[in-house]
């Protein structure tokens, strides 16, 4: 019975599984619309009835698979700790915990069930290929990220000693420099605040041509690392 339970749980190629796979994804995405439609105000009272009844099915549903996958796990605190595990757990956590419940600050958790849209990437072939992607090029992708906190900082000691004496309510210190340094360096710009000075406008202008590079590189490190994988998956079905 593990065995066959195992062989529809987990990803495999036999038309059950298949059919599973599909059936938890329309779960994920319903989930999603219902959670959505909630938010919608004055809605009628057997409005709320059938989305309660929705979520509801949809948590016992989520509840089973998570109780399965850990019963034909080889190692059982190996799947509950890893990525997929954690995802499957606060899918359906927020469901019990604010069950019965009607305190407000509890009513929050509602918003983690989002999270069920990551388990998506268990079921789809194209999101597990990009997360693979992104596996390998995990070192590559730290290393920006860390080039680009320097960056960040770096731009708002800059522009705080430019701009501080010409707009000290804008630029009072380097913390505040941090937001414009960050909405500048990511192309998004406001115009909510900018350099006035010479000196401050041609720094601006060096920090817009990194920010170009910035938005550029990371797409170039996963295109790279997806077309990696692709042609590994096409080698491995030659072979």
């Amino acid at each position: 019975m593990k065995q066959a339970l195992k062989k529809i749980v987990e990803i495999n190629d036999n038309k059950l599984s298949k059919y599973f796979s599909l059936f938890i994804q329309c779960l994920i995405f319903l989930s999603i619309i219902t959670f959505s439609i909630e938010t919608l105000p004055n809605l009628k009272p057997q409005t709320e009835v059938i989305l309660e009844s929705i979520e509801l099915f949809c948590v016992i549903i989520f509840t089973l698979e998570y109780v399965a996958r850990i019963y034909v796990a080889d190692s059982k605190p190996r799947f509950i700790f890893s990525f997929f595990g954690l995802i499957d757990l606060v899918a359906i956590l927020p469901f019990y915990l604010s069950f019965g419940v009607d305190l407000r600050s509890l009513r929050a958790l509602r918003f983690l069930r989002m999270f069920r849209i990551l388990k998506l990437v268990r079921y789809n072939r194209a999101l597990n290929q990009f997360t693979r992607a992104i596996s390998s090029a995990k070192e590559q992708i730290f290393i920006f990220i860390f080039i680009t906190l320097i960056l960040i900082y770096f731009s708002a000691i800059g522009i705080y000693y430019f701009e501080n004496e010409a707009q000290p309510e804008h630029f009072s210190s380097i913390f505040d420099s941090l937001w414009w340094s960050i909405i500048t360096l990511t192309t998004v710009g406001y115009g909510d605040v900018y350099p006035i000075t010479v000196g401050g406008k041609i720094f601006t202008f060096c920090i817009l041509m990194i920010g170009l590079g910035i938005v550029a590189i990371p797409t170039g490190i996963i295109s790279s690392a997806l077309t990696k994988s692709v042609d590994k998956k096409e080698d491995k079905k030659n072979d």
